[in-house]
């Protein structure tokens, strides 16, 4: 473990990285302390004479919406809407995936084979269309965003687990294993996974930024977070027919949305020449 940490701090874009995540963290977590305004407030003085977005001044740092509501404020609720839904998206998409792969590279056979083909039809749609169609169906909503960007993203790692499995089940200990009596649920558990570890937090570090722009794209569609709730996305897409007038609405989000996923990238990639340093410049 000190060894992984000792590689991942001396990567200087990982470390980069992880500071960028951790203010993001905390100005999210800290957001109703940080506010200067109610994000969902609109004011009377936060729109020009001719209904117009204030430019960011001192009061309003980052501006007004097309509404007269803080820029700023907005800014830091749509952090915790995205990392809400960033983190645990990701991670529900990564447990599904995992089990899936393993159960399937493990049981092989008329299992396996079954659990793959449906991951191979799962994978024939195309992740935007689906997580519209999905979203069309179901009512809006954070839980429901989470559920759709889950169902739609464990594919992908699925299959990275499925052909590890299949590869680690060779394995003399494995065979060891077995002859000593060990079941399943044991092997599975105890033999398998550890060695997926890896894997699995690169994995889960990398999809939390597909799962920021997933839900981003979402909001901005208007399929994803619903007004009145802060999203990044959505701030987009309420500001667009102001882009030439008022760059700022659409800018500050979007470099949001730019800056954490790239966060995430970076200490992805870092994580992964941390913990497997042959793969080191192999990207």
């Amino acid at each position: 473990m000190n060894d992984t940490w000792n590689r991942f701090r001396r990567d200087k874009l990982a470390m980069a990285g992880l500071v960028i995540i951790a203010v993001f963290v905390i100005a999210a977590a800290a957001a109703p302390w940080l506010a200067p305004h109610n994000p969902s407030e609109q004011y009377f003085d936060g729109l020009t004479l001719e209904g117009s977005p204030l430019p960011p001044n001192a009061r309003f740092w980052f501006g007004t919406d097309t509404n007269g509501r803080d820029q700023f404020s907005r800014l830091l609720f749509g952090a915790q809407t995205s990392l809400l839904i960033g983190i645990v998206a990701n991670g529900l998409a990564v447990a599904v995936g995992t089990a899936l792969g393993l159960l399937a590279g493990y049981l092989r056979g008329w299992w396996g084979a079954s659990i793959m083909r449906f991951t191979d039809l799962m994978m024939a749609f195309p992740p935007l269309l689906l997580a519209i169609a999905l979203a069309a169906i179901l009512k809006p909503g954070i839980s429901i965003i989470i559920l759709v960007i889950a169902l739609v993203n464990w594919v992908q790692i699925a299959r990275v687990i499925y052909a590890e499995t299949l590869a680690l089940s060779e394995r003399e200990y494995i065979e060891a294993a077995r002859a000593l009596g060990a079941g399943n649920g044991r092997i599975l558990l105890r033999h398998l996974l550890p060695h997926l570890i890896p894997t699995v937090i690169v994995y889960a570090t990398l999809g939390i930024a597909t799962t920021v722009l997933l839900e981003a794209m979402l909001s901005f569609l208007g399929r994803g977070v619903q007004p009145p709730t802060p999203a990044w996305g959505m701030m987009i897409f309420e500001s667009q027919s102001y882009f030439l007038n008022a760059p700022w609405l659409v800018f500050i989000p979007g470099a949001a949305i730019l800056i954490l996923a790239l966060a995430f990238n970076l200490v992805g990639d870092g994580l992964r020449d941390a913990l497997d340093p042959t793969q080191r410049g192999r990207s």
